[in-house]
């Protein structure tokens, strides 16, 4: 399929050579020049991407970001043919994706809000879970293009459901590691060594599919960015904006964003979101070697 990709970050990046290496080709864009992808053409603006594409599969940081590679200077948005499929796989508002699909659907096109999950690792090695809301023909036309960058397809509804429900995972994924971090902050100032309690974590029903992932990082003080503290910052706030206009109250997220603002602060937005545990670290006193705290 002809597929223009628009977006080469952390995940997107990965994404678009899995793509160019399953056969597809390829047109990618990125923001930043200098991105390049094996098997695939980078051009330099996301019209010139999209212009002769059969699917655009936009992988990009938030829905300001969104809104202007789709209807900002040189965006994809005016150059969409009838028949075209556009796929969204970042993480945004849902109200804004629905906004996106009916504006993309006056041109004859078709729009899919598919954001995943899986990391950059996942995304490397094509085993990305994508949370899907449209039309299961659409959905079906593209099937390909999941099955080249991911494992598992799951179809929520309609359009806004998969960034919904995206939503609502990455908040248990927030919460879950902060509980974590919280705990091993408190077992390390008790003097549990931290190596212990993660077997203990891991050996009952404590453990979690975050806590196994993120735990070796966390051992070995690795904060590199899988996914930035400034990207799931972004993403809470979308998830407390959601929660106001449905009239829910979120307690513990509220809590937990309180933390990722005094991370920022800190200056840690462009450490993984793991980094948190420092902030806490930091509060107890716990003096650690490759803190990024201190």
């Amino acid at each position: 399929m002809r597929v223009a990709f628009l977006g080469l970050g952390i995940m997107g990046q990965p994404m678009a050579a899995n793509l160019a290496k399953a056969g597809h080709d390829v047109i990618a864009w990125n923001r930043t020049p200098g991105k390049t992808v094996d098997g695939a053409r980078v051009v330099s603006t996301p019209a010139e991407a999209a212009a002769d594409a059969e699917v655009v599969w936009m992988c990009v940081s938030d829905t300001a970001a969104v809104n202007d590679v789709l209807w900002g200077e040189n965006g994809a948005g005016a150059v969409l043919k009838p028949g075209v499929v556009v796929v969204d796989s970042s993480t945004i508002s849902p109200s804004a994706e629905r906004h996106n699909a009916e504006r993309i659907r006056q041109a004859g096109a078709d729009y899919i809000d598919a954001p995943m999950t899986g990391s950059k690792i996942g995304a490397r090695d094509a085993q990305l879970v994508f949370m899907v809301g449209g039309e299961a023909a659409s959905i079906d036309k593209v099937r390909p293009l999941f099955d080249a960058m991911g494992k598992t397809v799951h179809h929520v509804g309609g359009i806004g459901l998969g960034q919904a429900a995206k939503l609502a995972q990455n908040l248990q994924n927030a919460v879950i590691f902060e509980s974590f971090a919280e705990g091993l902050a408190l077992a390390t100032k008790l003097g549990v060594p931290p190596e212990k309690l993660v077997e203990i974590v891991k050996s009952t029903m404590t453990r979690s599919g975050v806590v196994e992932y993120k735990a070796s990082f966390v051992l070995n003080r690795d904060f590199s960015p899988n996914f930035p503290l400034k990207l799931m910052y972004k993403d809470i706030k979308l998830m407390l904006e959601a929660a106001r206009e449905n009239r829910i109250k979120l307690p513990a997220l509220e809590t937990v964003a309180e933390i990722y603002e005094v991370a920022i602060e800190e200056g840690h937005e462009d450490l993984d979101y793991a980094a948190t545990l420092t902030i806490l670290e930091k509060w107890a006193g716990i003096l650690v070697k490759g803190n990024a705290a201190s």
